[in-house]
């Protein structure tokens, strides 16, 4: 619907723009959140760098890899070591909290307003910052979660207590054979509910949420809605991107938002629409609560 796509990027002064933001912010009848992975990265959810050597220095000494994405798709020889890792792995960014509190910012933001998240992040930040778990849809699955390999079935299993037997009695980078994961009805091993191919499991709380989702989209279609973008790059535009960019288009109330870093950009077609912020998450959120407008 957007002739070619053409992006514009803004030049005005960031400050208007965050004036502008905070003020649709008061005034939006609903606040739509889109996330993706820049909202858990302005957090401190840095996959490579020092965060990447303080859990996993043993892992890169012995296999040569150097950063927590490569990690999970290395080719461990034994399933005890693929999980020693995997395990290590989805402590840290599933139930450890985030270093830094933007997500317990963006909560203070919208709290009080009619609000719902979709986000391909897995990580759980939001419901951990106080974000009603009503109100959120995580399309892409949850690093607390796990399913059938198979599948068998259209269903997932809460992992933390596998999680910490796994990190508790792990040694030289395995873990006890008996603790290795197998699905309740087939006994195939079981893997992280994570989006990859077309076994990714959709399980009844996914299809709810969903519905959830579609239903809040369509009652306030109407209304003055702000769509805010956060972090979301160009892996899967399809799911937050470009829809919040057509349903901006098609209602003249909305207005659409993005803060990203070196990627904060609209079509020109919404640009009268449009807050687009190039600059880090974190702090962008700490001036709108700072920030006065007229």
């Amino acid at each position: 619907m957007f002739s070619k796509m053409r992006i514009t990027k803004s030049t005005e002064n960031c400050l208007e723009q965050i004036e502008k933001l905070k003020k649709e912010l008061a005034q939006a009848d609903a606040v739509i959140i889109g996330a993706g992975a820049g909202l858990s990265t302005a957090a401190g959810f840095a996959y490579t760098g020092e965060r990447f050597l303080r859990y996993f220095s043993d892992f890169e000494a012995k296999y040569g890899f150097h950063d927590m994405y490569s990690g999970g798709f290395y080719p461990y020889p034994a399933p005890e070591e693929y999980w020693a890792y995997w395990s290590r792995y989805i402590y840290i960014n599933r139930y450890m909290d985030a270093p830094k509190p933007v997500y317990d910012r963006l909560f203070q933001l919208v709290k009080e307003k009619d609000y719902f998240v979709l986000t391909t992040n897995v990580d759980h930040c939001f419901q951990k910052a106080g974000f009603d778990k009503k109100r959120l849809f995580y399309t892409q699955g949850d690093y607390g979660l796990f399913q059938c390999s198979e599948p068998c079935c259209q269903e997932t299993f809460e992992n933390e207590d596998m999680v910490r037997k796994m990190i508790e009695r792990q040694q030289d980078m395995r873990i006890p054979a008996e603790l290795l994961p197998v699905c309740p009805h087939c006994g195939k091993p079981l893997t992280m509910n994570l989006r990859s191919d077309s076994k990714f499991v959709e399980d009844e709380g996914w299809h709810l949420a969903a519905e959830r989702y579609n239903n809040f989209v369509r009652t306030r279609k109407d209304l003055r809605i702000l769509f805010f973008e956060l972090g979301v790059g160009y892996n899967t535009p399809g799911i937050i991107k470009y829809p919040f960019w057509q349903m901006t288009a098609e209602n003249p109330k909305a207005a659409y938002a993005c803060i990203n870093f070196g990627e904060a950009v609209c079509p020109k077609e919404i640009e009268e629409q449009s807050i687009c912020i190039d600059g880090d998450i974190g702090e962008v959120l700490r001036q709108i609560r700072l920030c006065k407008y007229t």
